[in-house]
């Protein structure tokens, strides 16, 4: 839920910076003497560069900035860097005349005594301070000789979070004046491939940015490069000022193939985790709305326009209700009410003439709409797969009824009891931010400060658009047993579509052979159960870009999110379970060398001939905290069970086994591209499978020496509003109007009552109805480039003793006991194929000896099965001719 504005870079170099009245240095002559251009007040900017590196979301910046001093004096120099409140500067260093003067994270109380001690001596410190609503502003300044250089360079990292299905890299560049040297380079590296890469500038027209900016990806990589000239940098043709001044914002996304993606390095993995295609389950959301004296005017309009456009994107399976709180609480429906055409209409005009007056009842509002959604889930009132959310919004503090923010935490916290999320957006600066945080966190949620200005209804509408459409609730993350230490947070009540959730840990035994991740969730429809698995080597192989990758990455990544956690786990602790998270964040802040609220930067520095210590802090959003892929096989995976079976694969060969004879029949189908064969329908329990013919690249039309395979199957269960159409390239589940997609670049389980669902990456699908039906759909995939064979499907019947007596279709029929004679055993046109004559169903037929092949448990090259083979589709063996299976559609 975390807003993914990118770390790369957050840019404001300030250098029209005064002078001190220092003496001349000897070593400069008077006179006028010819300054390059871009110089102001005697400093240039010769120099600024900012690189990027991006591995696997985790983000490694690198800021250089490069000036000199042209002036008699010694002048002092700023440099200023804006980057995001969720990055951790990692370290800053300071280089003049060739001497470098490094930066060091120490603990904040260690740091807060020196930095007491340069202010007692009248120094100015650097500092970091928030700026704006995502980033802070990181300030340091030096007097620099005249004649001398100096070089800034400061270094942050942050974990991006994917926000409404994109990462999102927002730089601020403010230079400040012309820079004969300026750049952005980022290079990013996902495993996963990049699917979408794009970049734009708010300063810039597009003619003049295609000129400046190369953008590019392929596979696993992508650039951007921005160098505009110092041309192309002027406010106009004859101008010395600079038009950089600005938002450039880079947005990518990876390849969704599969839901999850694990990478492991050097002890340490991590999983990502953004399934999509999922139904959307309904959600019963409550609005709590401060309607105080303190929102009257602007605040109150544009929380009703929020509000109404909020209505706008409601869909009809979800369930709402508005509680508007001041002196007292006033609601609009006693209960919730679904949100249908009508009742979005009605909710439209109750919003519209809601009004602001008296104090503000935060107890009371939010009581009020815990009680509701409690009441609706044990009534039944909601569906039962649905989901609830409260959201909050208040603009002061608690002034009237239960005030106190300790006491007003525990009754929400009992009320709720962990059953749904809280969402606490604070609007303005004119409250207690650190209560609707703390009391957001401990209940599964968040807070948000919407900021005064005149887009505060796109900053409301911009939050309900990041938690509109859950897609999964309850979400476990389960990794193997005895074989992960140090995991961070691996449970979370909802995902929501357009989001990632990110789960990392350390490895046990670094000599493993193989990693499961499982994951596990509720849907619309039906649970859940994605599966990655992770052949160490390959991995190994794999992760191999030396030029891309910075280090020990993942280890990093760790870190950051463990710290993380940490620092908001403790915002709701006390007493020493506070202390011990307070000391485990703090070991590892120093450790990994991160500036976080219990660290500070420290930097010593040159000033006068005397040395000066900077101090560079982490600020909050509130009041400071003062104290402060081949693996071992997959569990569910299908083992194929002994005998009977009955199949159809290939071409498309029919294989029925008997087991009275301990022996198969096999016959085939001949019809043309596009035929509907009926395999299997049962009255009783309202299964039906059906399959459609395919054929060869370019229409081969000879029917003696064509070959068709199955290209799609459709299954379905009338009784259960349930059915599955497959393909070679995916999986479309449909239950009711619901609808989900998969790939098979999937592993994952999927059960409901009744009813379960195993794709196994690339091999087969196993679909059981209860206890007695069980099929297995196999995956053939050929040679992309081949010029005649494409993918097909083949069908397995492996249990059917559930199935009725009426079962009938061209493999449903054989479920019923039958039996065959085979004599007369002699010599057929082809000396390794002897023919027979086989009486079945009181039909006489010449049958010939030969073999099909079983996929099941070798999809490359099967198991060889003998067979007696019934010639001209099956005719004699099968009930009337196979023209009576031919359907006109797959459902």
């Amino acid at each position: 839920m975390a807003s993914a504005w990118w770390p790369c870079l957050i840019l404001a170099l300030l250098s029209s910076l005064a002078a001190s009245g220092f003496p001349r240095s000897p070593s400069r002559p008077l006179g006028k003497r010819s300054l390059p251009e871009g110089v102001a007040n005697g400093i240039e900017v010769y120099s600024t560069k900012i690189s990027c590196k991006v591995t696997s979301r985790f983000a490694h910046n690198v800021v250089t900035t490069r000036a000199v001093n042209h002036a008699d004096t010694a002048k002092e120099v700023s440099f200023d860097v804006e980057l995001p409140k969720t990055a951790f500067i990692t370290n800053f260093t300071l280089t003049i005349d060739g001497v470098t003067y490094p930066g060091n994270v120490k603990e904040k109380e260690v740091a807060k005594k020196q930095y007491e001690k340069a202010v007692s001596r009248g120094k100015t410190a650097g500092l970091v301070k928030a700026s704006g609503r995502k980033l802070e502003k990181f300030t340091v300044s030096v007097n620099v000789a005249a004649g001398s250089k100096v070089t800034f360079q400061l270094t942050y990292e942050e974990l991006l979070k994917r926000h409404k299905g994109k990462y999102e890299m927002y730089l601020k560049v403010q230079p400040k004046q012309l820079v004969k040297h300026f750049e952005i380079e980022a290079d990013i590296y996902e495993p996963q491939g990049i699917s979408t890469l794009d970049a734009e500038a708010s300063f810039i027209t597009n003619d003049l940015l295609g000129s400046a900016l190369t953008k590019s990806f392929s596979g696993k990589k992508g650039r951007v490069s921005f160098k505009p000239s110092m041309d192309q940098q002027r406010s106009c043709p004859t101008c010395t000022d600079s038009l950089l001044n600005g938002d450039f914002i880079i947005t990518y996304d990876v390849n969704r193939e599969s839901p999850a993606n694990v990478q492991i390095v050097k002890g340490y993995f991590v999983h990502f985790f953004a399934p999509q295609g999922l139904p959307v389950v309904p959600k019963s959301v409550v609005f709590v709305i401060d309607v105080s004296g303190s929102m009257h005017g602007r605040k109150m309009e544009q929380t009703k326009d929020a509000l109404l456009k909020i209505l706008e994107d409601m869909k009809e399976l979800d369930y709402l209700n508005f509680i508007l709180f001041s002196g007292d609480v006033t609601t609009w429906k006693d209960d919730l009410v679904q949100a249908t055409p009508e009742n979005i209409q009605e909710a439209r005009i109750f919003v519209k003439n809601i009004q602001d007056q008296g104090m503000t009842n935060i107890n009371d509002g939010l009581m009020r709409a815990i009680s509701m959604l409690n009441k609706a889930q044990e009534e039944h009132r909601v569906p039962e797969r649905s989901t609830s959310i409260i959201i909050m919004l208040t603009d002061g503090d608690a002034n009237i009824g239960e005030s106190r923010p300790e006491k007003i935490q525990e009754n929400v916290r009992n009320a709720i009891g962990g059953k749904f999320p809280l969402y606490n957006l604070g609007f303005g600066n004119n409250l207690n931010y650190n209560f609707l945080e703390s009391m957001a966190l401990e209940n599964h949620g968040l807070a948000r400060r919407i900021y005064e200005d005149s887009d505060a209804n796109l900053q409301l509408q911009g939050f309900y658009e990041e938690v509109a459409n859950p897609l999964l609730t309850s979400v476990e993350l389960e990794y193997p047993e005895n074989a992960i230490q140090d995991l961070t947070q691996n449970a979370y009540q909802h995902f929501y579509d357009g989001s990632e959730i990110v789960v990392a840990g350390r490895l046990l035994h670094e000599e493993m052979n193989n990693f499961k991740a499982d994951v596990k969730g509720h849907g619309a429809t039906n649970d859940l159960i994605f599966t990655e698995e992770v052949d160490m080597k390959e991995m190994e192989k794999a992760l191999k870009e030396q030029d891309y990758i910075f280090g020990n990455y993942i280890e990093r990544l760790w870190a950051y999110l463990t710290i993380e956690q940490l620092l908001e786990k403790r915002k709701n602790a006390h007493g020493e379970e506070k202390e011990n998270l307070t000391a485990q964040a703090l070991d590892l802040s120093l450790k990994y060398h991160f500036v976080t609220p219990l660290t500070s930067m420290v930097v010593t520095k040159p000033e006068d001939n005397e040395d000066q210590t900077a101090i560079a802090d982490k600020p909050g959003e509130g009041p400071v905290d003062t104290e402060a892929a081949r693996s071992m096989a997959y569990l569910t995976s299908y083992q194929p069970p002994q005998k009977p079976y009955y199949y159809v694969d290939g071409d498309p060969h029919f294989i029925i086994q008997v087991p009275q004879k301990d022996d198969d029949i096999c016959f085939n189908i001949d019809e043309e591209p596009g035929t509907v064969l009926r395999l299997i329908q049962d009255p009783v329990t309202g299964l039906t499978v059906n399959g459609q013919i395919i054929g060869e690249k370019g229409g081969n039309s000879d029917s003696k020496t064509r070959k068709t395979y199955f290209g799609k199957l459709g299954i379905a269960n009338a009784h259960m509003d349930f059915r599955i159409e497959v393909t070679p390239e995916k999986i479309i589940l449909g239950n009711g109007a619901a609808q989900s997609t998969l790939s098979w670049l999937d592993t994952v389980t999927i059960t409901q009552d009744g009813l379960s669902v195993t794709i196994n990456r690339k091999k087969n699908m196993v679909v059981s109805f209860g206890d007695g039906v069980t099929f297995v759909v196999v995956l053939h995939q050929v040679w992309k480039k081949h010029p005649v064979h494409q993918d097909f499907l083949g069908f397995y019947v492996v249990d059917s003793h559930r199935m009725s007596a009426q079962t009938h279709g061209l493999l449903g029929q054989f479920f019923h006991p039958f039996d065959f004679e085979v004599s007369d055993i002699r010599q057929g046109s082809d000396p390794t194929k002897p023919d027979a004559t086989m009486v079945v169903k009181n039909h006489r037929l010449t049958v010939t000896r030969g073999s099909q092949k079983d996929y099941r448990k070798d999809v490359s090259f099967g198991t060889k099965v003998a067979c007696w083979f019934v010639h001209n589709n099956g005719e004699g063996l099968i009930d009337g001719v196979h023209s009576d299976y031919i359907i006109p559609e797959l459902f």
